[in-house]
């Protein structure tokens, strides 16, 4: 099995879609190589702002395939797996791990809702599919069917689900699973939680689209909390709040690459039925990126 650590700053990566429907391959290339030389410590693609459920199987592949192929394996590539059925999600879990992922982390999509002991069967199918670390990924603002504590912990006690990154807003709910689990699983956090608070309490570190705009800026805040420096932490953490801020006024795909067309990156659009952002919400992710030095 394999045993790395992920820890740090994993960036949620784009999915840059071209008019015929193809992934950019050299916009998001050069967009992974920028990221690692900015010193993150993974990538994420196939993420929320990957925009996964907007996704053929061929594109989310292929995002993948990318992604493994510009990062050469400079740092751990987590890739995403998201589907309404086991079948499905296993057969992804597999191809990802067989391209030569670091690690699976693993949604569940659903339209009828899904009692606990289905939850637990999906994810646990999906961590016994493969021998890579398992991220559990919950977001109860947008999943129909949530992970409860009571399956969090049954599934901590699975050898290689070792995470779990949760987009709750709840930060006082990751103190709960880090109190719960007793080490068997580590916390990330994401974008819609304080990321210093978090790293305060016990997380390791945060997975969030924001970071693919303010890459450098996240890798300082995770320094600074890493060493306990928590006055310079919370004085940096207050500023990048600001962009978290303006992103919570519009879809967070369209920030993100909104943000990164305004930074030169090509990636276009958000994938429809998906609106881009407005010209006030351009100016607002502008000045939002300008006064953290991002821009």
């Amino acid at each position: 099995m394999n045993t790395v650590n992920f820890h740090g700053v994993f960036p949620y990566v784009v999915s840059p879609i071209d008019a015929a429907g193809e992934v950019d391959a050299p916009v998001l290339a050069r967009l992974c190589d920028d990221l690692i030389q900015a010193g993150v410590h993974g990538l994420a693609p196939l993420g929320s702002t990957g925009e996964f459920a907007y996704l053929s199987w061929a594109q989310r592949r292929r995002v993948v395939e990318v992604v493994i192929e510009a990062t050469n394996g400079r740092v751990p590539v987590i890739a995403g797996v998201a589907s309404t059925t086991i079948v499905d999600a296993v057969a992804q879990a597999r191809e990802f791990e067989r391209m030569g992922c670091d690690g699976i982390l693993a949604i569940l999509e659903a339209y009828f809702p899904v009692a606990d002991e289905g939850i637990y069967a999906y994810f646990k199918a999906i961590a016994d599919a493969v021998s890579l670390p398992v991220t559990l990924y919950t977001n109860p603002n947008f999943q129909r069917s949530d992970l409860s504590l009571p399956v969090i912990n049954r599934l901590s006690h699975v050898p290689n689900i070792r995470y779990i990154k949760d987009a709750s807003v709840n930060t006082g709910r990751l103190l709960s699973i880090i109190n719960l689990v007793q080490g068997r699983m580590e916390v990330f956090a994401a974008s819609a939680h304080i990321p210093a608070c978090v790293m305060m309490i016990g997380g390791v570190g945060w997975m969030a689209g924001p970071a693919c705009v303010a890459p450098r800026q996240s890798v300082e805040l995770y320094e600074l909390c890493r060493r306990g420096d928590w006055v310079a932490a919370m004085e940096k953490q207050r500023t990048l709040w600001t962009l978290n801020q303006a992103f919570a006024k519009y879809n967070l795909a369209a920030c993100i690459k909104g943000g990164l067309e305004l930074q030169g990156y090509a990636v276009g659009a958000p994938l429809l039925p998906q609106a881009p952002l407005s010209p006030e919400g351009i100016e607002d992710i502008r000045r939002a990126l300008m006064a953290i030095g991002a821009l």
